[in-house]
């Protein structure tokens, strides 16, 4: 076995993760795992355990597993994952299952690849992050006890009464997409999470971001939209708009931003650059 930590988020799955500290224990003797208080607390149980570390695993959602790939940009250390959230996108898409026998087989052959990510004003994002409508669900979503079924209620009630957001876009070359949208996202994989595939095409090994530009489009679409989706089918129409790009800067008339999946405020200018090959993952 690799020299490896894990570091756990208490308040994923519904605030239960109890069942997996103790299937850990008897599984390995005397494992070494923090349960992070904050996003200070974990930068600082990396950082004091770096040298004699070589895998990290996070135990948590997508916004978990973030929060420790920011220290490991870079350095060498792999990324693992023990998907424990609402959403579970990046884990999903980078083949981790609630099967800890399978993750501590993967951590023993220590087997990884490397991939990209990218920084949204020098904030990192490893899945896909977003603005508009979806950064204003996730605002009101962080209201309520999580959940998919909520997920769709915040999103409905969102939806009849958001206003476009106003793209303007800094070079020449994307001018033409200048205009009002329902929401942009910045996909680096395929799907948000609960396999909703934004970016059917995203690859996180090319280099590039898949810019995802969604006019408002009429209810009775919504259902197509939906359907979309969840098939793996969302394609370019008069309201889907994709742009593969390694770099593009733009501003939007709202600071209210998700990035893989939790909330912040962004303020324009916004500068989008991918990290080609800066994170090294478990497979």
């Amino acid at each position: 076995m690799h020299n490896v930590a894990f570091i756990i988020n208490p308040f994923s799955a519904k605030k239960n993760y109890r069942p997996f500290l103790d299937a850990l224990k008897k599984a390995l003797s005397a494992p070494n795992f923090y349960i992070s208080e904050s996003l200070e607390g974990t930068a600082d149980f990396i950082k004091q355990n770096f040298e004699k570390t070589d895998i990290f695993v996070a135990v948590g959602g997508d916004g978990t597993i973030s929060s420790v790939a920011k220290s490991l940009i870079n350095t060498g250390k792999i990324l693992a994952i023990f998907p424990a959230g609402s959403g579970n996108g990046f884990s999903n898409e980078n083949h981790f299952s609630k099967n800890l026998e399978e993750l501590l087989a993967k951590i023993k052959d220590g087997k990884f690849r490397e991939i990209d990510t990218f920084k949204v004003n020098e904030k990192l994002s490893i899945n896909v992050s977003g603005t508009g409508f979806d950064g204003k669900v996730v605002k009101e979503f962080e209201k309520t006890s999580r959940g998919f079924a909520n997920y769709i209620k915040v999103s409905l009630r969102t939806f009849f009464h958001y206003k476009p957001i106003e793209v303007k876009f800094k070079s020449e070359a994307f001018k033409k997409y200048d205009g009002k949208y329902l929401m942009l996202n910045i996909a680096n994989t395929r799907q948000f999470g609960n396999n909703a595939y934004i970016a059917p095409h995203a690859s996180t090994i090319d280099g590039l971001v898949d810019l995802v530009l969604v006019k408002k489009f009429p209810l009775m679409y919504g259902g197509v939209f939906a359907f979309r989706l969840f098939s793996k089918n969302l394609k370019e129409n008069q309201y889907v708009t994709y742009l593969s790009v390694p770099e593009i800067e733009f501003s939007v008339n709202t600071r209210n931003w998700h990035l893989d999946g939790e909330y912040h405020e962004i303020a324009s200018p916004v500068h989008v650059k991918v990290l080609p090959k800066s994170l090294k993952i478990l497979i």
